[in-house]
């Protein structure tokens, strides 16, 4: 999907909200079988429920992955079931060299034909590149997250008096482009979140950590929306557990309609829409 084509789903559906697919099979609502048809119920549930109030889905890898091959199979069946109307990022955070990254790449853009990818960048830029240049398909890349241990190595100070997470935004904007590259920007600390989107201005973020995680709406959409808006809004858990009954689908999709209608008046009054 193209950044026109991200943009014009975002103004057309008054939304910026990304639904996490982070399916824990202890969490299935009542009723459901706790195994891979029980997930696959489940999404699709969840998918058709919320489709009308995102623009974005978010299967985490990790907890396909750990289901072992029955995993890999409900991750291919899930990715069907997503409106093609809608961006699909693979959450897996993948980041190697050379050959690596290009098989990573070509596994996830041309294999799953998801339209993005979260990537880290650790290696740096022969870890990142690999997942540029691809039509319509956009690296996700690690920045500023809101996890505990974060301030270990992306708060350090540089000589040149950047912090580290400053730095890697920097030399990434060096490599890709709006059109193909966004960062992954935590939620819980706003006033970094502000000053990130005043050097990152043109940038697209991914903004995990509202809702369960503790971030608030708001704040974090004031202090991170740009002319075009510019955000994503992960939430997973507040919508996937919004009901541990047989009305699981019902509660996710006022959870996100919710969402949706807040997202609406914060565009209106960015000017967007």
């Amino acid at each position: 999907m193209t950044r026109a084509g991200l943009l014009e789903n975002i103004r057309s559906r008054r939304s910026y909200l990304c639904v996490g697919l982070d399916t824990d099979l202890e969490k299935l609502p009542f009723g459901l079988s706790r195994d891979a048809e029980g997930i696959l119920a489940f999404h699709q549930s969840i998918i058709e429920a919320t489709a009308p109030f995102c623009v974005a889905y978010k299967p985490n890898l990790a907890f396909f992955e750990a289901m072992g091959p029955e995993g890999w199979r409900v991750f291919e069946e899930t990715l069907k079931m997503i409106p093609s109307t809608h961006l699909v990022i693979a959450d897996a955070k993948r980041g190697d060299i050379g050959n690596t990254s290009e098989r990573y790449a070509r596994a996830f853009f041309t294999r799953y034909n998801c339209d993005a990818l979260t990537i880290a960048p650790y290696m740096g830029s022969d870890s990142v590149k690999p997942f540029l240049g691809h039509q319509g398909k956009w690296a996700v890349m690690l920045v500023l997250t809101s996890n505990p241990g974060a301030d270990d190595f992306e708060q350090l100070l540089l000589a040149n008096g950047k912090r580290l997470y400053e730095e890697v935004a920097d030399k990434a904007m060096e490599w890709g482009s709006p059109d193909e590259l966004m960062f992954v920007v935590g939620a819980t600390r706003v006033e970094l979140l502000k000053a990130l989107r005043a050097r990152c201005e043109p940038y697209f973020f991914l903004i995990p950590g509202v809702g369960a995680q503790g971030g608030d709406l708001v704040e974090v959409s004031r202090a991170a929306l740009n002319s075009e808006c510019g955000i994503l809004v992960n939430a997973s858990r507040s919508i996937l557990y919004a009901s541990s009954s047989d009305d699981f689908a019902q509660a996710a999709a006022r959870e996100a309609e919710a969402m949706q209608q807040q997202m609406a008046l914060l565009l209106a009054e960015k000017g967007i829409i």
